[in-house]
């Protein structure tokens, strides 16, 4: 790749991405009062993130099995309230054991 090139494509990729965050800012001037949208925009970081998410668990290990197992582990902690440095340790911690068994 050149660095024209290479400048070029930073240049799309950063007017796109300001367009998203800014267009937002400019079309809505006042308070959004309609509770379905107020509920819908809540929740889109949450969809996102999941969906970023998701996909990484199952490739990131050697095994479906071990991933399948520290998803587990963290939906089971994250339903009981624990805090965040507990559920990735011990998803971690039984990812490492499924491993260690297969």
């Amino acid at each position: 790749m050149t660095t024209s090139t290479f400048f070029i494509y930073l240049l799309i990729m950063a007017g796109s991405t300001y367009l998203i965050r800014a267009i937002p800012f400019v079309a809505i001037r006042r308070k959004i009062t309609n509770r379905f949208v107020r509920s819908f925009l809540y929740y889109i970081p949450y969809a996102v993130l999941t969906a970023m998410t998701i996909p990484a668990i199952f490739t990131a290990t050697s095994s479906v099995w071990s991933a399948c197992a520290g998803l587990l582990v963290a939906v089971l902690l994250s339903l009981k309230k624990c805090s965040l440095t507990t559920v990735a340790l011990l998803s971690c911690v039984a990812v490492y054991l499924v491993e260690l068994l297969i």
